[in-house]
């Protein structure tokens, strides 16, 4: 079994930053790739932050780069999102997702989530 866990939410005042992690662990065969997606109240998940393993490329959307950042561990199953400067717009639950491979099959796990809130 896989698991992907979020953690690193909670309440921030605007201006001020902060981290949140996703790790993978479990029987995983290889990652292809790790992701942040973010889901404001009563909208669409909306993609935040991606990592290609292959060639280690990090794909931020232009309104998020220059405050956010992605970095991860050595072994490529921890994925880091770094936030900085948010601001209420920047209120979701942030979810982690991973795709991969796993006896030889595909697969696309999420994690539970982890609520970010941004208060004025």
């Amino acid at each position: 079994q896989v698991q992907v866990v979020e953690s690193g939410g909670g309440l921030v005042q605007s201006g001020e930053s902060r981290t949140l992690t996703c790790v993978v662990s479990g029987d995983i065969s290889a990652i292809y790739g790790m992701a942040w997606y973010r889901q404001a109240p009563g909208e669409d998940r909306k993609l935040v932050a991606r990592f290609i393993t292959t060639g280690e490329k990090k794909i931020i959307p232009d309104s998020l780069k220059g405050r956010f950042t992605i970095t991860t561990d050595d072994a490529k199953k921890t994925l880091y999102l770094q936030m900085s400067n948010l601001n209420p717009d920047d209120t979701g639950v942030y979810y982690c997702n991973v795709a991969g491979t796993r006896s030889g099959r595909m697969v696309d796990l999420w994690g539970q989530g982890t609520q970010v809130t941004v208060s004025l």
